[in-house]
């Protein structure tokens, strides 16, 4: 699959694959930002994505960035809609405590994969089908 990328500053970036094989394309930042402790930042890419229909671009935070620094994406996964063509904007969360978190152009701030995606349509019932799991949320398979 080949997904076509406009470059909307000069200080955008092509996003690409650290190692071959790498599921996601790292995205860059086309602009400085300092993230505060438990502060958010929209920060841009400076590019815009055409994804092809019948799948979406999901935008996902960096393990190493969440390790050593403590910065998440914070609607992680971003959904970008086949539809959209405006500019990759990426929402960054400061979890550390003390630090700041410093962005400069160029800087990998997250990654984009492209899933297919089904289209489900909606439509309402009286009743669900039994399962094994029934009502059981959050945490009910134990540890």
């Amino acid at each position: 699959m080949r997904l076509r990328f406009q470059m909307l500053n000069d200080r955008a970036m092509l996003p690409d694959r650290a190692h071959q094989g790498d599921a996601g394309l790292d995205l860059h930042a086309s602009e400085a930002a300092h993230i505060g402790p438990g502060e958010r930042w929209q920060v841009g890419t400076g590019v815009a994505v055409e994804i092809p229909e019948g799948h979406a671009g999901l935008v996902l935070p960096r393990s190493g960035m969440a390790r050593r620094h403590g910065i998440s994406v914070v609607n992680s996964p971003g959904l970008i809609d086949s539809g959209y063509r405006g500019e990759i904007k990426v929402l960054l969360l400061n979890n550390d405590p003390a630090e700041v978190f410093r962005i400069e152009p160029g800087d990998r701030i997250a990654q984009l994969v492209v899933v297919p995606v089904a289209p489900a349509e909606p439509e309402k019932a009286q009743s669900l089908s039994e399962s094994e799991r029934a009502e059981s949320g959050f945490g009910s398979s134990g540890r």
